[in-house]
């Protein structure tokens, strides 16, 4: 029988994987809490309408990369690409569009994209949203945010690039004056560029396309049209935080999706390669009013996990892990008792109970592999005598014999 492998682009996990992961994750969580944000948990899984009219059917995520499918009802369904839709629905739904929150998720996303270094098909993100909040303050809370993130996780060689995308008059002007520059080169833009010169000509300064990335040199400025207000914002931000994380403002950064408006906002790493950004977002004031809801004032964030965690220098977790051995299986409900006053009493340590039916040789040949630190070995004569014996892994001339209590008194502080 031909055998079931994963589909492309999809990892699976083992503990060795993973053990870069939690530090990280843990550390978010930890800085998410401290600028009082509270967590949000949506479903993996929405009506394609959702992300049609909050990502924009111009975006290659709608148009080639969702994951989309018709259930037994006949209505479309896709595997959400992104977070912020879904909490935005969410919160519609729940009848709170007209309230401040603070939210922070976690979790996997899908794209069919290009598998690479760093970029999946399922691939895991983490975001904030700060929603019921206008332009200002909470504008400030995010960039510090982003800073406290690239400090704590201790990322090298980051840059925060910022823009303004202006209020709805400027973008019009500006639209308007980035088409009448690119019309005599239209002849030169691919299908895609063209589809977003009539829709949303913003898009374009996202282009990737070399030839259309020289022909934007001498394109309009966007800080040309934008109000004095949003220079001044750009200019206070990059003043604010200069001392925290480096700032640049960048004229030409839209971001990749549709339902920017405002602040925009991209952090990268050198350290990634080409593909080197692991943080973006911005302010999304009309989103909930597309998705049916009332307007709102918005900005959030979002995290590419296994990008961040590849350039972290806080994922190496060292594990406190101990090896519990115990000679024969008719010792092993006194041993799992034991056991168990261990675990309750110093939970921040792995044991790690020997479940074969080896000798107590066999089994700390076996412990001497793992990056236990200590063995603790239940034996027929530690039985007797009511005791236990420590070993440590580290040094093989280091045993002590010791009573129960002292075995966890001595637990408590590994």
């Amino acid at each position: 029988m031909t055998k079931i492998n994963s589909l492309r682009g999809m990892p699976d996990f083992y503990s060795d994987d993973l053990i870069s992961w939690s530090p990280v994750e843990n550390k978010l969580e930890k800085i998410f809490k401290s600028y009082s944000i509270n967590e949000i948990r949506t479903p993996i899984m929405e009506y394609t309408d959702l992300f049609k009219r909050s990502v924009g059917d111009t975006s290659d995520i709608v148009n080639k990369e969702i994951y989309s499918f018709n259930d037994r009802n006949d209505q479309s369904l896709s595997l959400r690409p992104e977070g912020t839709a879904g909490v935005i629905r969410s919160i519609i739904e729940k009848k709170l569009d007209q309230q401040q929150s603070k939210l922070w998720y976690m979790g996997p996303m899908f794209r069919y994209e290009r598998p690479q270094k760093g970029r999946y098909r399922q691939f895991h993100q983490a975001g904030v949203e700060i929603l019921g909040y206008p332009e200002g303050q909470a504008d400030f809370e995010l960039i510090s945010m982003i800073c406290s993130i690239i400090n704590g996780l201790d990322i090298k060689n980051a840059k925060l690039k910022i823009n303004h995308l202006g209020d709805k008059d400027s973008k019009k002007e500006f639209s308007k004056a980035l088409v009448e520059y690119l019309m005599p080169y239209k002849d030169k833009m691919d299908e895609k560029d063209l589809e977003r010169l009539g829709k949303n000509p913003l898009r374009i300064l996202d282009t990737k396309d070399l030839s259309m990335q020289e022909i934007l040199k001498d394109a309009p400025s966007l800080n040309n049209f934008i109000s004095d207000s949003a220079n001044l914002l750009l200019s206070s931000i990059q003043k604010t935080f200069s001392d925290l994380c480096i700032i640049e403002i960048d004229n030409t950064l839209v971001r990749g999706l549709d339902y920017y408006t405002g602040l925009v906002f991209e952090a990268s790493s050198t350290d990634l390669g080409a593909q080197d950004a692991f943080i973006g977002g911005g302010r999304y004031d009309n989103l909930a009013n597309t998705l049916g809801g009332k307007d709102m004032p918005a900005i959030g964030l979002a995290i590419g996990l296994e990008r961040i965690i590849s350039i972290s220098s806080i994922t190496k977790n060292i594990e406190k892990k101990v090896v519990f051995i115990s000679s024969t299986s008719n010792i092993a409900p006194l041993a799992f008792k034991i056991a168990n006053q261990l675990r309750t009493a110093n939970s921040d340590v792995s044991l790690d109970m020997d479940l074969t039916d080896s000798s107590i040789k066999a089994k700390l040949r076996r412990a001497n592999k793992t990056n236990a630190t200590h063995a603790f070995i239940l034996g027929d004569e530690e039985i007797s005598t009511n005791k236990l014996i420590v070993k440590s892994l580290r040094d093989d001339d280091e045993q002590v014999s010791m009573s129960i209590n002292e075995c966890i008194e001595f637990y408590k502080k590994i």
